[in-house]
């Protein structure tokens, strides 16, 4: 659950890089020190820019290796290795996810975002309570002056991605800033994301019922025996129309086994395809963390109301949603969800 100013832009690691070496350039001049708060505020914003670069260049590191390991489990048709990618590929999403995060975290109001995040968690934790669900805390990246930039939890209990899933997208907080000496109006944004803890991918065949076996003569080299014994063998996956065969091997049986196994290989990657995809589309519909995108305002000044975008409910009192009382407004997105389709 990210807190976000307007202002986050994309983050551009040969840029960054680069603007990391001009700041170098400029401390190592003889007068940096001259003026010791102009040095102050660069050094610090070196030291920013380090926290990002550094993470940045070792996940592009991991995301070159992981290429690779699917280019080799694919060419060999190994699940083994295909099973091993996929499981690294999602850790890479994630931290991949968290550095957007941060980078996204560059404006002059992250201070009133990162408070407005941790506002989130209170009233979700405190929702938790009123319920049979509970959460773990997995990770915190906490903000530079105040709240968190982002924060993962593990929530279980009885269809506990089911109700929370409505709650995926852009929050807006309308309030007098505890962070604006002048006491001026600011508008906050922060995402909240929403995934369903995913099982390990099985693969079962019935391959009696599912699966056509066909032999034939091998017509690679191998002599005498290769070319007149059937023994190269054909599978065809009937449910999802995929065709594998091996022919390598001497013996029909040794064949066989290793068509089935690259049957299974492939089959493995159909099925991470479409969880990728389906991943992609959940991820997709949080939005852009801006204006206008917002699923939900919460209002606190110059009066209290907290408004679902979606479904029109209204809510004056804005304390006490925030305090956990947002029950009212999953009941109603998930009513809104059922209309829907």
């Amino acid at each position: 659950m990210p807190g976000s100013s307007p202002s986050g832009t994309p983050f551009d690691l040969p840029a960054r890089q680069q603007e990391m070496s001009q700041i170098e350039q400029r401390m190592s001049a003889p007068n940096f020190w001259d003026d010791q708060e102009s040095a102050r505020k660069t050094v610090a914003q070196l030291k920013e820019l380090k926290a990002v670069v550094a993470p940045a260049a070792e996940l592009w590191r991991r995301v070159e290796d992981l290429q690779a390991m699917y280019e080799l489990g694919a060419e060999a048709e190994d699940a083994g290795t295909l099973a091993e990618a996929a499981e690294e590929a999602r850790k890479v999403a994630a931290d991949l996810e968290r550095l957007e995060l941060r980078t996204m975290l560059s404006g002059p109001h992250d201070a009133e975002s990162c408070d407005w995040a941790e506002m989130l968690l209170r009233m979700y934790l405190r929702y938790f309570e009123r319920t049979e669900l509970s959460a773990e805390e997995i990770d915190r990246v906490p903000g530079e002056e105040a709240g968190i930039r982002s924060v993962t939890l593990q929530v279980k209990g009885p269809y506990a991605y089911g109700y929370l899933s409505c709650e995926r997208g852009v929050h807006r907080l309308v309030r007098i800033s505890p962070f604006d000496a002048a006491k001026r109006r600011h508008t906050s944004f922060a995402s909240v994301d929403v995934l369903p803890e995913l099982d390990e991918i099985e693969i079962q065949v019935d391959w009696g019922k599912d699966v056509r076996e066909e032999t034939y003569r091998s017509h690679g080299a191998g002599g005498q025996h290769v070319n007149k014994v059937s023994s190269a063998v054909r599978l065809t996956h009937l449910p999802s129309g995929i065709v594998v065969q091996c022919q390598n091997e001497r013996s029909q049986h040794q064949n066989r086994a290793n068509a089935r196994k690259m049957l299974q290989a492939k089959l493995y990657q159909r099925e991470m395809a479409k969880r990728d995809a389906e991943l992609a589309r959940m991820y997709g519909e949080k939005g852009e963390i801006a204006f206008g995108y917002q699923i939900r305002s919460y209002v606190l000044y110059p009066y209290q109301l907290v408004r679902d975008e979606r479904t029109d409910l209204k809510v004056p009192n804005a304390t006490a949603v925030l305090d956990g009382d947002v029950g009212a407004f999953i009941t109603a997105g998930l009513r809104h969800r059922l209309k829907q389709k």
